[in-house]
């Protein structure tokens, strides 16, 4: 059952990050802002590749 141990740290990992990050949003200053502007970054960029990625892939099935 190794892979049970793996898996109860990754789950622990995820739960301490996200209570460090929903302590960092809930700060002062510009720290929420901060972090809004992170997540926005990171859903663009990743909307953006899996579009590309999902047209290349469809492009491999298309006749020229």
């Amino acid at each position: 059952m190794d892979s049970a141990v793996v898996m109860n740290v990754i789950v622990d990992n995820v739960r301490e990050m996200t209570t460090l990050f929903t302590d960092v949003a809930m700060g002062e200053g510009l720290a929420p802002l901060l972090v809004l502007a992170g997540t926005l970054l990171i859903v663009f960029s990743l909307g953006v590749f899996g579009a590309l990625t999902v047209g290349a892939v469809g492009s491999l099935f298309t006749p020229n």
